[in-house]
């Protein structure tokens, strides 16, 4: 969310903005918090004034009545309840100003880097970097489940009678890759001095509101009927939920933790064919990292963050490349987004399996996260999310770029103490 005093005497760039997002529908909104914001602030006066009239008043009947003065203070005791009537009036009308603002400001976009390449949707995001040769093999790579099945790994038809499409079971050696995958990236995160975490996998409607936008909450979030609680997308929701209204001295700064925690999405739209299985589902496990800290260091971070994941892919020798997201496939909150995707021996293309994201003071402004400096003035945090791993997509590069002729599947050095010594899966 923006300042708005920024959104004030910035106009013109903040529609620029919304116009580099491809959201244009959305330019009204900025003529409109501002009217509504110089509303605000003359309501605002005129009830100060009148408070300060009011204690002017109070004061003047008592000298009054003092001086056996009882009419005079009468008349003024009737002006300060007619000040009184009229204060009520301003007080419902700055709740009703300030709840009209904050809802517009939640939906006008975060400031993008100017780095950010311009274009309308994922189509246009930007090939930045590959980390390893892509291989096609000389035989035939299967579909992820039906390689999972050949193992008696995976019970998706069992997952659809207790629980409907969307979920799965995983069984065996498979199900201990994926266990030994998360414990993995887990020890990798900590071996980098990320503190481990598992946090709440519930949150409140206040946190989901101050880490996501209106949109990604609508096509993520299952609510829990009845209560205040929501199930969480990712671990980072409830991450950087942890920080909610906290001022943190400057030198205890960066925080950088590293979560594991169960997933749950709606996952609305319709799938393509290469998003069957276990590709987009409703229930998954994901180790992730997330950083709290300067303004000035974020972009530092952003590039540490990126890199952890791609470490990690290249030491389980999985060829990945970046993508640059472009404007228009930005989440409302981010400022610079990067795709980490993974090699598909079997499609001959790289597929997403990470995403990593600066989003400026954004989620700390909603969230009252603040940093006191060593002069003692406060300001807004930075915070930045990076996915680790997220099997079961990790699951699908894994399994098809360890795939053998023989119909094994190698296991890679480093991998191998989380799996008992186990070279391969036969």
């Amino acid at each position: 969310m923006l300042d708005l005093k920024f959104v004030r005497e910035n106009p013109d760039i903040v529609k620029q903005n919304i116009k580099n997002k491809f959201q244009d529908s959305k330019l009204p909104l900025v003529d409109e918090v501002i009217e509504l914001d110089a509303k605000s602030r003359a309501t605002q006066k005129e009830a100060d004034d009148l408070r300060a009239s009011r204690n002017k008043l109070s004061k003047q009947i008592g000298q009054l009545m003092g001086q056996g003065k009882k009419e005079e203070a009468e008349a003024v005791k009737q002006q300060v309840s007619a000040n009184s009537d009229r204060l009520s009036e301003l007080q419902a009308l700055e709740s009703e100003l300030s709840e009209r603002i904050t809802k517009i400001m939640m939906t006008i976009p975060n400031i993008i880097d100017p780095s950010v390449p311009i274009g309308k949707d994922d189509s246009e995001n930007v090939e930045v970097e590959r980390f390893g040769d892509p291989v096609v093999p000389d035989f035939e790579i299967p579909y992820h489940t039906e390689i999972m099945e050949r193992f008696n790994g995976i019970d998706l038809d069992a997952a659809r009678k207790v629980a409907g499409n969307g979920f799965y079971y995983l069984m065996g050696d498979i199900a201990r890759l994926h266990s030994a995958v998360i414990s993995y990236a887990r020890d990798f995160m900590i071996n980098r001095g990320f503190t481990y975490c598992v946090p709440p996998f519930m949150i409140r409607s206040n946190v989901v509101t101050g880490v996501m936008s209106f949109a990604e909450m609508d096509a993520m979030m299952y609510k829990i009927e009845g209560e205040d609680l929501y199930l969480i997308g990712t671990s980072e929701h409830s991450m950087i939920g942890k920080f909610i209204d906290t001022i943190t001295p400057e030198s205890k700064l960066p925080l950088t933790l590293t979560s594991y925690s169960p997933c749950f999405r709606k996952e609305k739209g319709a799938h393509g064919l290469e998003e069957r299985g276990v590709y987009r589902i409703h229930q998954f496990e994901k180790q992730e990292m997330i950083v709290v800290c300067t303004p000035e260091e974020s972009p530092m971070w952003y590039e540490k963050l990126w890199k952890n994941t791609v470490d990690l892919f290249r030491s389980l020798e999985i060829p990945v490349r970046t993508l640059e997201c472009c404007s228009g496939d930005l989440a409302d909150l981010k400022v610079k987004s990067v795709d980490v995707e993974a090699w598909s021996p079997r499609q001959k293309k790289y597929f997403e399996v990470g995403s990593c994201s600066n989003l400026g003071d954004a989620q700390a402004r909603r969230l009252k996260i603040r940093v006191q400096g060593e002069d003692g003035g406060k300001y807004l945090a930075h915070t930045l999310n990076n996915t680790v791993v997220a099997p079961p997509r990790m699951l699908i590069a894994f399994l098809e770029n360890n795939l053998q002729a023989d119909g094994s599947v190698r296991i890679p050095e480093a991998l191998r103490p989380y799996m008992g010594g186990m070279e391969a899966i036969r």
